[in-house]
């Protein structure tokens, strides 16, 4: 885990890509890694939000090509269709690192600054909220190697930013600049310089680590369910989760502080 750092303050946790001689590309561990992290959030009471952010200059170069090398030789079988299947599963499972990122239950925000590539957008996409510095750069860089970007990409970028700019940029590889990703939505807002990111970003946090812990897991909880149903469907289950979450020592504690003029204070 010297690859990503987790450190906790206050009830926000940080999470940190840590390869930055490597401009944070992602080897297998880092993958890895990342999905334990999300675990560490999720089972972590205290933490209540995520920050997601990189050290170094650049926030991911992208998958390690090392490790398309040693995907090769490790799903290597004299059987075509073995080879197949060995290697099926084993991106599936790196999906599963990133779709881990959705799946914890905590808010997950994305910190971005320089260079985020490939695999870098794979993950920032499945954070809940995505920030930037003007020197950010984005970039589907998977069509200038010869691959389909399969980690979720093409899956969720389509629904930020509308299909046309996404075929756009998957299609071309080309970059686009922090400025122009918070005109089209890929980001919440783009800072002017790298230190007014990182205390945008703490400020926000912080914002949401004091609501109801509770409120804040199922309003996650109902956004990502209900990207993939209908809307009679998310009413439904907002009115299940509502039956048994409703009455909670949360609703007593806001209602308490809203009658005594202060701020609410609620427990992990």
């Amino acid at each position: 885990m010297n690859e990503i750092l987790t450190s906790l303050d206050a009830g926000v946790a940080h999470i940190r890509f840590n390869r930055s001689d490597k401009a944070n590309a992602l080897n297998a561990s880092m993958w890895q890694g990342l999905r334990q992290a999300m675990q560490w959030l999720d089972e972590t009471p205290a933490a209540r939000v995520g920050i997601l952010s990189a050290a170094g200059t650049h926030f991911s170069a992208g998958i390690d090509l090392q490790m398309l090398g040693e995907l090769r030789s490790d799903t290597a079988d004299p059987c075509a269709g073995r080879s197949g299947e060995k290697l099926r599963r084993s991106i599936l499972d790196i999906q599963d690192t990133v779709t881990a990122i959705e799946r914890c239950r905590k808010p997950v925000i994305a910190a971005i600054h320089g260079a985020c590539i490939g695999g870098g957008i794979d993950i920032v996409t499945a954070c809940d909220m995505r920030y930037c510095s003007a020197s950010a750069g984005f970039s589907v860089k998977e069509i200038d190697v010869g691959l389909v970007a399969d980690v979720g990409t093409l899956q969720r970028l389509p629904r930020l930013i509308g299909e046309g700019k996404a075929r756009e940029l998957a299609y071309t590889g080309a970059r686009l600049p922090g400025s122009e990703a918070e005109r089209i939505g890929l980001v919440n807002r783009c800072y002017e310089t790298n230190e007014d990111l990182t205390a945008g970003v703490e400020e926000v946090a912080r914002l949401i680590a004091a609501k109801s812990p509770l409120s804040i897991r199922g309003t996650k909880e109902m956004i990502t369910y209900v990207r993939d149903h209908s809307v009679s469907d998310g009413l439904n289950y907002v009115a299940t989760w509502n039956a048994a979450m409703l009455f909670s020592e949360d609703l007593d504690e806001a209602l308490l502080s809203f009658r005594e003029s202060r701020g609410a204070v609620f427990r992990d």
